[in-house]
C-alpha cells in the first residue's frame, strides 16, 4: 500500500464517517453532553493513531513519526480555537443543540480552505527557500503576541466580519430552527431568501478557522513539506476539534497556562523552521520538546491554584448600586 492507497483510504473513510455523522449519529438536533463528547474524541484520536499505524507499516518509522508530530502540533493550537467558539456562540446566543450543526458544516468549509492553503504553501516553499524565513518570523511573532496579549471583552458579533457580512447578505434577526436560510417577504414584494443568525454565526466561524490557519499551517509546514502528512494531519486535528470542543467546553478555565505552552511551541517551531537551511533538527526532538512544553503547561494548570479574586469594597459596590 502506497502513499496514493493511503489518501484514497482517508479521503473514503473520512467522507463516510462524516455521512454518518450527520446524517445517523446527529440526524436531530440536540446539545452534546461531556461523556458523549468525551467518547467521540477518543473515537477520532484513536483513529489518528490507526492511520499513524499504517503510515508506520507502509511508509516507515520517519513518515510516522513527522505525522504523529504534525498531528499533535495541529491539534494543540486547534486548542485556541475553542475560546473563539465559546465566544461567537455566547455572542449569538446559539443554542447548545444548534452548535454541533454549525461545527460540523464549519468544518467541512475548514477541508476544503486547508487544502487550498496547504497546497500553496508547500508549491510556494519548494519554489521560494527564502520563505522558510518569513513563516518562521510569523510563528515567532504569533507566538510572543499569544503570550503578552490579555483576553479582553471581544465580542465576534460586532466585529468588522459581521459587518461586512449585514451590508452584503439579507439578513433576519430571528433564528428558524436549524435553518441557514429562509424564505421571506420582500419590501420591495414578493419571496425572497434570507440569511438567519445561524448561517452568520456558520461564517464568522469559517473566518476564525482562515485566521487561525495562518499560524497553525506554516507550523505543520516547519515539520513536513509532503502534502500528504500535512494535509491528513490538518484534517485528523480538525475532525477531533469538534468532540473536543463539546468535551472541554465546561472546564477550558482550567487550563490556565495552556496557552503559555503553545506560545512557546509557537516561537520553537518557528525558530526551527528559520533554522532548516543550516541546522537539521530530528523529529524525535521536535516531538519531544512540543509534548514536554505542553504536558508541563498542562500540569502547571492543575497545580498551581488560581489566586483568589479580591472583593470588592464596600464603597466601590455602593458606586455601582448607586
Amino acid at each position: 500500500m502506497n502513499q496514493t492507497w493511503l489518501f484514497g483510504l482517508f479521503g473514503v473513510v473520512v467522507l463516510g464517517l462524516l455521512a454518518l455523522d450527520l446524517g445517523l449519529f446527529h440526524k436531530r438536533d440536540r446539545e452534546i453532553k461531556f461523556r458523549e463528547a468525551l467518547i467521540w474524541s477518543s473515537f477520532w484520536t484513536g483513529l489518528a493513531l490507526v492511520f499513524n499505524s499504517l503510515i508506520l507499516l507502509n511508509l516507515g518509522r520517519d513518515a510516522a513519526l513527522t505525522f504523529l508530530t504534525a498531528y499533535i502540533v495541529e491539534l494543540s493550537l486547534s486548542v485556541d480555537n475553542l475560546f473563539v467558539f465559546l465566544l461567537i456562540f455566547s455572542a449569538f446566543r446559539v443554542a447548545p443543540r444548534l452548535q454541533h450543526r454549525v461545527l460540523f458544516w464549519g468544518i467541512l468549509g475548514a477541508l476544503l480552505m486547508r487544502a487550498v492553503c496547504i497546497g500553496a504553501g508547500v508549491a510556494a516553499l519548494q519554489r521560494f527557500s527564502w520563505l522558510t524565513y518569513i513563516f518562521g518570523l510569523i510563528l515567532i511573532y504569533g507566538g510572543i503576541k499569544a503570550a503578552l496579549e490579555k483576553d479582553g471583552d471581544f465580542d465576534p458579533s460586532k466585529g468588522i466580519v459581521v459587518k461586512f457580512f449585514r451590508k452584503i447578505i439579507p439578513l433576519t434577526d430571528q433564528f428558524h430552527g436549524e435553518h441557514f436560510f429562509i424564505r421571506e417577504k420582500s419590501p420591495k414584494g414578493g419571496m425572497r431568501w434570507v440569511a438567519t443568525p445561524l448561517f452568520l454565526t456558520l461564517l464568522v466561524v469559517e473566518v476564525s478557522d482562515l485566521i487561525f490557519a495562518v499560524d497553525s499551517i506554516p507550523a505543520v509546514l516547519a515539520i513536513t513539506t509532503d502534502p500528504f502528512l500535512v494535509y491528513t494531519s490538518n484534517v485528523f486535528a480538525i475532525l477531533g476539534l469538534r468532540s473536543i470542543y463539546f468535551a472541554l467546553a465546561r472546564v477550558v478555565d482550567l487550563f490556565r497556562y495552556l496557552k503559555s505552552g503553545l506560545s512557546v511551541v509557537l516561537v520553537f517551531i518557528g525558530t526551527k523552521i528559520m533554522l532548516t537551511h543550516h541546522v537539521h533538527i530530528p523529529v524525535t526532538v521536535s516531538l519531544g520538546v512540543i509534548v514536554t512544553t505542553l504536558t508541563a503547561s498542562i500540569l502547571a494548570s492543575v497545580v498551581i491554584k488560581p489566586a483568589p479574586s479580591k472583593p470588592e469594597s464596600n464603597s466601590s459596590a455602593h458606586i455601582k448600586k448607586g
